[in-house]
């Protein structure tokens, strides 16, 4: 066991020999390095935004599990908020506020990190909508054309959208908003959004929910965009093996013809970071309105 300190906390770092990634040979401190190393992009993307914590303690080849409620063994340093659910019961859930929180919970075996779309300040009020492109059995092309038609009927209502490719499948396309939008109005702007979509690209897209039925077309699903509905991080780490990354992007990068939703990983996204400018880096700066 070993300590470190960050932002003036210690931690104890545990099993920093662990492989969580066994095929490919990557360590529970090579996951605590990178979550240390990537925080200055990260964290302004989901400060202040409760969280839920995907942790895999034996390594993704073993099940893991979804933590919400923050460990009454937490230290008390690290930011929280507690919420209160309809039916009764109240969730304590932590903010990942900072370097030594990020550091922390990759301790915890804390893979990946999907948030909120909303801040602990205005939990009913989002400030992201999410609508997020699921291939089906579609080409990388094919979600990347789709991606950039998005994009131009998003610039129609002059908004701001910013893409990443998630890691595992598809595409998030992420337009930050003002916090005066309930989620009811959020969700229902991006259906009409996905619909104007579909209206113009029938070949290509669908609001079908049910796989089985969207044969090899695009599923543009906007349900993120409730209450208490998470997405995963900007930079997170995905459970599979060479811990890919879910990267955000430029617009322009999507022209890449070798990307792949995993093209990114822990082991290359650095090299990558230092020749290109941080692409998500305004986009608290950024936040629209709905018509």
């Amino acid at each position: 066991m070993s300590a470190i300190t960050v932002d003036r906390h210690t931690i104890e770092l545990s099993n920093e020999d662990k492989l969580l990634f066994p095929k490919s040979k990557i360590t529970k401190g090579d996951l605590i390095a990178y979550y240390h190393k990537i925080a200055p992009y990260l964290l302004p993307l989901i400060k202040d935004h409760p969280i839920a914590m995907q942790r895999f303690p034996d390594g993704i080849d073993k099940e893991g599990f979804y933590q919400k409620e923050m460990g009454d063994y937490f230290p008390d340093w690290i930011e929280r908020k507690t919420v209160k659910h309809k039916a009764g019961h109240q969730t304590t859930y932590v903010l990942c506020n900072n370097t030594a929180t990020l550091v922390y919970l990759a301790n915890q075996a804390v893979i990946t990190i999907h948030h909120w779309l909303s801040t602990a300040a205005k939990l009913r009020y989002p400030d992201r909508m999410i609508f997020d492109l699921d291939p089906s059995e579609t080409s990388c092309d094919q979600l990347v054309e789709a991606a950039l038609y998005l994009k131009e009927i998003i610039d129609s209502y002059q908004l701001a959208s910013f893409v990443m490719i998630t890691g595992s499948r598809g595409l998030h396309v992420t337009v930050p908003l003002k916090q005066v939008y309930t989620f009811r109005s959020v969700r229902m702007f991006a259906q009409k959004v996905a619909q104007q979509f579909i209206d113009q690209y029938p070949q290509l897209a669908t609001l079908e929910v049910r796989k089985e039925k969207r044969k090899n077309k695009i599923f543009i699903d906007t349900l993120r965009n409730q209450w208490a509905q998470h997405a995963v991080a900007p930079y997170a780490v995905r459970p599979l093996e060479h811990a890919p990354i879910a990267m955000p992007l430029s617009w322009h990068e999507l022209n890449n013809a070798h990307l792949t939703a995993q093209t990114y990983t822990i082991n290359n996204i650095f090299s990558h970071i230092t020749q290109h400018k941080d692409p998500w880096k305004d986009f608290n700066k950024t936040e629209g309105l709905i018509p």
